[in-house]
């Protein structure tokens, strides 16, 4: 087994994807690509970039979130206090892959406690994660990552949404309900609204939403691409992705619907933006107030902006009211590790401490049913509406062969630039997605 899965790590399945966060700044408060590694001793860590723990016998938990490092570490000093276990994070961040520490990490067993993994990642590990079904924090949550050979594998330390993120105070001065956009028409009937009074609202175009391949080629790619994938069905309803990974099939007429809405939103556009911006220009005029929509998640804004903040969903087909929402990334006990000091630390993390920690400190959304801090991310009440209603779908864009988002971004930025028409669109990824998965 563990030369099978050494052979995997070392082709570079467990390469970090850029699932919901943005450039530079922009994963504050989201990074999904977070499978993290460290070394064992102190000088290790130290080559490896990492920040470690005092040493010592405990549960060691390797953080891919260097922005949290800070407030993980109060969080184990917290765990300490409270049962006398030793939890050792350990953070790695900077320019270190952490998937090259981390395949070092195996052939040195020398694996951690706990480690970050995302939902794809999965059979990466097919027999070495620990199967927590039946464990406490489980009946307190909807979010956990199961898998069909190794069980309940994932616990879900945040979640996050992505849909397509409003101005509120805008759509209120423009007239528009968004609880109205549950179908094309209604759409584009908003953006015609809103369009013609762009000079009393005093902003650049209807949406900001940016193709440009090259940088934001995982926004297009894995988010919006996601849509497809998703928008209007239960969490756990997969028949697209299925679809998807059995040989790169697609549904034409529900991609025909999807095209038409992007091409809405082509229409509707900063036209710089679109075909040259990047994520930066894309937040910024988000937060200046040019735009009315962005194509992000909860990630892109983390502090107050002064106006309401809201999702409205990508209802390319009447009736579809779900925003996408669900773990990033989760994490996973080594079977071979410290298997019963993980599961307690995990039943504790699912506790109010922990949660006033990762809430309020460490500004995370809670994945737990009974957590009673709320998140001061704009999104949250918005997020929490969806998720409190049952109208949210699952983050199945995770699922989809690694690697095929770097394809498809490039058939959005060619439709961006008017080199498709809707048919184009639908044809052409159609080919992309089904030469890629023959690969």
């Amino acid at each position: 087994m563990k030369k099978k899965a050494l052979a995997l790590l070392m082709t570079g399945i467990m390469a970090a994807g850029m699932a919901a966060c943005g450039s530079n700044g922009g994963a504050a408060s989201s990074n999904a690509g977070t499978d993290a590694a460290a070394s064992g001793d102190a000088q290790a860590a130290a080559d490896a970039g990492t920040t470690s723990a005092p040493s010592g016998k405990g549960v060691r938990l390797l953080n891919g979130k260097p922005e949290i490092d800070a407030q993980l570490q109060d969080l184990a000093k917290k765990y300490n206090e409270e049962t006398g276990n030793t939890l050792l994070v350990e953070t790695i961040g900077g320019d270190t892959s952490a998937s090259d520490e981390l395949k070092k990490m195996y052939q040195a067993d020398n694996m951690p406690d706990i480690f970050v993994i995302e939902a794809n990642q999965a059979d990466t590990w097919d027999g070495m994660l620990v199967d927590m079904a039946g464990e406490a924090w489980t009946d307190k949550t909807g979010f956990e990552l199961t898998n069909a050979n190794m069980g309940t594998i994932g616990f879900p330390y945040t979640v996050e949404a992505t849909a397509l993120a409003y101005n509120g105070d805008l759509l209120a001065k423009a007239g528009v309900d968004p609880a109205s956009l549950t179908s094309p028409e209604a759409w584009l009937e908003a953006c015609a609204t809103i369009d013609a009074q762009k000079d009393a609202l005093g902003i650049t175009s209807v949406f900001g939403w940016c193709a440009e391949p090259a940088n934001l080629g995982w926004s297009s790619g894995t988010h919006v691409f996601g849509q497809y994938l998703d928008s209007g069905l239960k969490p756990d309803d997969t028949t697209y992705i299925d679809l998807l990974n059995d040989g790169g099939q697609i549904d034409e007429a529900r991609m025909k619907a999807f095209a038409e809405f992007i091409g809405m939103m082509n229409e509707y556009s900063d036209p710089d933006l679109l075909v040259d911006g990047t994520y930066d220009d894309q937040v910024k005029g988000f937060t200046d107030q040019k735009y009315v929509f962005i194509t992000q998640g909860n990630w892109c804004v983390t502090e107050d902006t002064g106006f309401e903040c809201g999702f409205a969903p990508y209802a390319f087909e009447d009736g579809f009211n779900t925003i996408i929402a669900g773990p990033p990334s989760y994490w996973v006990a080594y079977k071979d590790g410290d298997v019963e000091g993980a599961k307690a630390f995990f039943n504790w993390c699912a506790g109010d401490s922990a949660q006033n920690i990762l809430v309020n400190d460490a500004g995370l959304v809670s994945p737990f049913d009974d957590c009673k801090y709320e998140a001061v991310n704009p999104f949250y009440k918005s997020m929490k509406s969806y998720i409190d209603a049952g109208n949210y779908s699952g983050w199945h864009t995770m699922l989809k062969k690694a690697g095929l988002e770097n394809k498809t971004c490039q058939v959005f930025a060619d439709y961006a630039q008017g080199k498709l028409d809707a048919d184009g669109f639908v044809s052409t990824i159609a080919s992309v997605i089904k030469s890629y998965y023959a690969e």
